[in-house]
């Protein structure tokens, strides 16, 4: 029995043979505070107040889409609303509450590559020019350039607001203007998708006994895509991308305007709308469009 006892015993381990004492002080040899150690630690708080800046920007990013998302949905009611102005008036107000977004975006890129955070804010610009390039459409049937885009977004130390993410000695460091400048690319994305918004302002023009709209955004939609096409397959990838949905925009609307010509005296005009909406229908399915 004993024997069973000293056979089936468990065996020693070798860094058993060395006391829990011992080895508590090898960890506590090693030298946190070595060079080598700080410089780790400081790289470590660089990384993370980076990652925390670039996900603030994220989240500004999404209330701007939000934002400007509301405000193209409150423009395409100008072509039903009794009073038209009061809606143009409506959606400056939203969009001066787009700006202040944009305004945390330049305070927060304070003393920063704005290139470096670029991919966490440019879907929210891209849905700013769009909104704005949509309003400017609707007040003057033209399109507005990067520069006025530009211009609007110089914020002063007037209109400063309390932020809950700077600190108070942030503040003092700020200067007395901030400025966030929309890049040559997130301006042509936006332009492209304007090109639906005109497209669906197109189809509720029609349905609304607006004739005259669908001829005019026509011949607007075509210079847009004559402009991309020069661009092409040199410019950015995503620019690439937009041109086909751009093509589809001018070809349903370009189809409107066809019925109209050859239709419009065999149609009712309550009617329009209903018709072009299958054709855009028959269209997509042709193509393979969701």
């Amino acid at each position: 029995m004993s024997g069973k006892e000293g056979s089936g015993g468990f065996r020693k381990r070798k860094h058993d043979n060395f006391p829990h004492g011992q080895r508590r002080e090898e960890k506590e040899n090693v030298n946190p505070p070595s060079a080598l150690m700080t410089s780790f630690k400081s790289f470590q708080l660089e990384l993370d107040t980076r990652h925390d800046k670039y996900e603030r920007l994220v989240k500004l990013s999404r209330d701007i889409t939000i934002e400007s998302k509301r405000t193209i949905f409150l423009l395409h009611r100008f072509t039903s609303a009794p009073n038209g102005e009061e809606i143009l008036s409506e959606s400056e107000v939203k969009l001066d509450a787009v700006r202040r977004k944009i305004k945390q975006v330049a305070q927060e890129l304070i003393g920063e590559d704005m290139y470096q955070f670029h991919r966490a804010i440019s879907p929210g610009l891209q849905e700013y020019v769009e909104a704005v390039s949509f309003q400017y459409f609707i007040k003057t049937r033209s399109l507005i350039s990067v520069e006025e885009i530009n211009k609007q977004l110089i914020f002063t130390a007037e209109d400063r607001e309390e932020t809950t993410n700077m600190t108070s000695n942030a503040h003092d460091k700020e200067p007395h203007t901030w400025s966030l400048k929309v890049t040559p690319v997130d301006y042509l994305l936006g332009v492209a998708d304007l090109t639906g918004e005109l497209m669906r302002l197109c189809i509720s023009s029609v349905g609304n006994g607006d004739i005259d709209t669908p001829f005019e955004l026509s011949q607007f939609l075509r210079q847009i895509y004559d402009g991309f096409t020069f661009i092409g397959n040199t410019g950015p990838y995503e620019v690439s991308k937009k041109l086909y949905t751009l093509k589809q925009s001018l070809a349903k609307v370009e189809n409107a305007c066809y019925t109209l010509k050859v239709r419009g005296s065999e149609i009712p005009k309550h009617m329009l709308a209903d018709v072009f909406s299958t054709k855009t229908e028959l269209i997509d399915q042709e193509e393979g469009l969701p």
